[in-house]
């Protein structure tokens, strides 16, 4: 049955490490290969049949490897289902040895066929993706980029599309896809989670994701390495326990918001307000002077003060807990004073947006902050294209964190946290989420964690969570044409976990 990320492992591999941790089973735990084989082409299956109940055209392409195994054994189990089976190959015949023979052979025997692959226009109800499994490293060429474009033809008019292990073409470790990438609507992957099916463009073509450990037991697992952690509810709940009853607005600190040049206060109200959702005891709004009085009007428990250029805003900063600054901040002299006043500070920074933009032209060892860069923000700190960032958003986050001495975030499909111990991902969110004056609301939700006591590290891991969550519950209503203000109600209720 397909699983919502709630139920997914924690952990989180890299390809290298997935086929450790297989070679490790077969060679540890006396499992041969051709029996893992068999647990995947059941499990892969059951959730076929689980999203496409009624038996009808089965389309199956393989590849030479183990992931074309899989497929073989997955063909003969729809053959034996009553499915009316194509499975083409994608390699010379003698090219298929091993397990992987002995799978194509197991098709054979209870009644398959075999045809080679030409290029031609797939017919087929569903088709089952076991082309090439996680091993890709280069461009697809040839006969494999044919047909995962045929692929995606056959998808577009309604075709069905399964994948084994990851879609054929994204890059098990990193999320990048290598020219051509099968566009699933339903993945099954299995023996340890793949960091490049959460991250990167791995989530849009993964489709509906599950996982399978192929009754793996806990000891496989027991000091192996990996990438990352999932952020999860059961971590959350335990980072923000229900509050004492004898709690006052003290207690909950006192967050500083800094930006909204003139034309852009919508920005940083949009931080401030998150801040309040998330529980902050105070909140501040150092922003222009045209838009004080407006913000306090229509959001009366915030605290807003306009501001000049030449203002001294020490006393604001003194008083706060922790500074958020950078949505709508703006580049000119206005928003270089705000600047320069929250660098000369002692406090705790959320850096965002328009201050993430001066920190690539004007770079200060500071530390004690919280970078929140999307990748076009990355590429600038990290003086790189975009498409660097998003070959390897790993990479990326954890050079953000190192070159910055900060906790760094990299927003998008897949968010990643680099914190001094561990590398977190989050597997919650939307596509309606992309939209101007989420990563503002970001802001506001990390800034107001801190202020409340947890440390940069934890802030930045659950606001990240949070924002997440509150975007999947708005997104109940529909993701196009959500916007950043639905996700204050959701905010409100997911930041009290005990209660959500």
């Amino acid at each position: 049955m397909s699983e919502t990320s709630d139920y997914l492992p924690a952990r989180v591999y890299s390809a290298e490490q997935v086929a450790a941790l297989d070679r490790r089973f077969i060679e540890s735990f006396g499992v041969d290969g051709f029996t893992l084989m068999q647990r995947a082409a059941s499990a892969g299956f059951s959730e076929l049949a689980f999203h496409w109940p009624m038996p009808g055209r089965l389309a199956v392409l393989c590849g030479p490897g183990n992931n074309g195994g899989d497929g073989f054994l997955l063909a003969r189990l729809a053959l034996q289902a009553g499915w009316q089976v194509a499975l083409m190959l994608l390699a010379e015949r003698d090219r298929i040895v091993g397990d992987a023979g002995r799978a194509l052979a197991a098709f054979e025997a209870a009644g398959g066929t075999v045809s080679a692959y030409r290029n031609a226009p797939v017919a087929a109800d569903v088709i089952v993706d076991a082309l090439l499994g996680t091993g890709l490293n280069r461009d697809v060429e040839g006969d494999f980029a044919i047909a995962i474009d045929r692929i995606n033809e056959a998808r577009s008019r309604g075709t069905g599309v399964f994948s084994l292990d990851i879609p054929s073409g994204i890059d098990a470790t990193t999320g990048h896809a290598w020219g051509h990438a099968v566009q699933a609507h339903a993945t099954i992957t299995f023996i340890g989670l793949k960091m490049g099916i959460l991250t990167g463009k791995g989530p849009a073509h993964c489709g509906s994701l599950s996982f399978d450990d192929l009754h793996a037991p806990d000891a496989l697992y027991e000091d192996q390495p990996y990438v990352a952690r999932r952020i999860d509810h059961r971590a959350l709940r335990h980072a923000l326990p229900a509050r004492a009853r004898s709690a006052h607005k003290g207690d909950n600190g006192h967050v500083l918001c800094l930006g909204g040049n003139r034309g852009m206060g919508g920005a940083i109200r949009l931080t401030a307000e998150a801040a309040l959702r998330c529980g902050a005891g105070l909140v501040s709004v150092g922003c222009h002077r045209d838009h004080a009085g407006a913000m306090s009007q229509a959001r009366p428990e915030l605290m807003c003060l306009g501001l000049d250029r030449d203002d001294d805003i020490g006393p604001l900063i003194q008083a706060a807990s922790v500074i958020a600054i950078g949505p709508g901040m703006g580049s000119d002299a206005w928003g270089a004073s705000l600047w320069q006043s929250a660098m000369d500070s002692e406090r705790a920074l959320i850096v965002d947006a328009d201050a993430l933009n001066r920190l690539a032209d004007h770079e200060v060892p500071r530390g004690n902050w919280i970078l929140t860069p999307h990748p076009g923000e990355a590429a600038r700190l990290l003086d790189c294209s975009t498409i660097d960032i998003m070959r390897d958003r790993v990479a990326a986050v954890q050079a953000l964190a190192k070159r910055y001495q900060a906790v760094a975030v990299l927003k998008g499909a897949g968010s990643l946290v680099a914190t001094p111990d561990e590398l977190w991902l989050c597997t919650q969110g939307n596509p309606g989420m992309a939209v101007g004056g989420m990563g503002d609301l970001l802001t506001g939700v990390i800034a107001a964690l801190v202020a409340q006591g947890l440390t940069l590290a934890q802030a930045a891991v659950f606001g990240v969570y949070l924002h997440a969550l509150a975007g999947d519950s708005a997104a109940e209503s529909g993701e196009r044409g959500m916007l950043p203000s639905d996700l204050l109600e959701h905010l409100r209720t997911h930041a009290n976990p005990a209660h959500a």
